[in-house]
C-alpha cells in the first residue's frame, strides 16, 4: 500500500465518511478514526461542525492547499450571490474535478497527476495545471497516449459514477464539453456537503 492510499484512507477515516464513493471504502472494516484516539466519539461545538465542513469540502477536491481554498472563498464571497453557491461554482470549474467527473480516471488524484503528465488538452492547448479554471463552452479532450492508458481504458469500460448533467463527454473520443457552472443541488457528491457552514467558518 503506498503512502498516498494510506492517506485517502485516513482522510475518510478521520471524517468518518466514504469521501469520494470508492466501492472499497476504509470505512468498511473500520467506521472510526485513525490513531490511538480515533475510537472516542465527542459532542461537537458550533466552531468543530464548521470546521469539519470546511475539511470536508476541501478535502474532497484532491485535498486542495488552505491558501487555495480560502483563495476560492475570497473570490466567490466578492461577487453578487450567494457565496456558498459561488464557492461550489468555483470549485466545480476546476479541470482536475471534471477530468474526474468524465469518468477518464478513477480518482480525483490520478486526475491531477494525468494532467501534471501533461495529458490533457483544453480547446485543442496542453494544459498541465490542475487547478485550471474552465469556462462554459470550453472543450476538454485526452491526448493519444493518454487514451490507451489501461487506467484510463479501464476506467471508461467500467465507469464508477454518472456524469452530471453540466457536462457533456463522448467517452469512445474521450473528449468532453464544460457546459454550464452547476448549482450546489447540481453536483454528484457521493456525501452530504455543507458549503453554509464553511461560510460561517470563514465570516468568523
Amino acid at each position: 500500500m503506498t503512502k498516498r492510499i494510506q492517506a485517502k484512507n485516513k482522510i475518510c477515516r478521520r471524517l468518518g465518511v466514504n469521501l469520494w464513493g470508492r466501492t472499497k471504502s476504509p470505512l468498511a472494516r473500520r467506521d472510526y478514526g485513525p490513531g490511538e484516539h480515533g475510537q472516542k466519539r465527542r459532542k461537537m461545538s458550533d466552531y468543530a461542525n464548521q470546521l469539519a465542513a470546511k475539511q470536508k469540502l476541501k478535502k474532497y477536491y484532491a485535498n486542495m492547499t488552505e491558501k487555495q481554498f480560502r483563495r476560492a472563498y475570497e473570490e466567490a464571497s466578492k461577487t453578487r450571490g450567494d457565496t456558498a453557491e459561488k464557492l461550489i461554482g468555483l470549485l466545480e470549474r476546476r479541470l482536475d474535478i471534471t477530468i474526474f467527473r468524465f469518468n477518464f480516471v478513477p480518482t480525483i488524484f490520478a486526475a491531477r497527476q494525468l494532467i501534471n503528465h501533461g495529458h490533457v488538452m483544453v480547446n485543442g492547448k496542453r494544459v498541465n495545471i490542475p487547478s485550471y479554471r474552465l469556462g462554459e463552452g470550453d472543450i476538454i479532450e485526452l491526448k493519444q497516449r493518454a487514451q490507451t492508458m489501461p487506467m484510463v481504458m479501464e476506467s471508461v469500460a467500467r465507469p464508477e459514477r454518472d456524469v452530471p448533467e453540466y457536462l457533456t463527454v463522448d467517452s469512445k473520443a474521450m473528449k468532453g464539453q464544460f457546459v454550464r457552472t452547476p448549482k450546489l443541488a447540481d453536483v454528484p457528491y457521493p456525501v452530504q456537503m455543507e458549503p453554509n457552514l464553511v461560510i460561517e467558518y470563514y465570516s468568523r
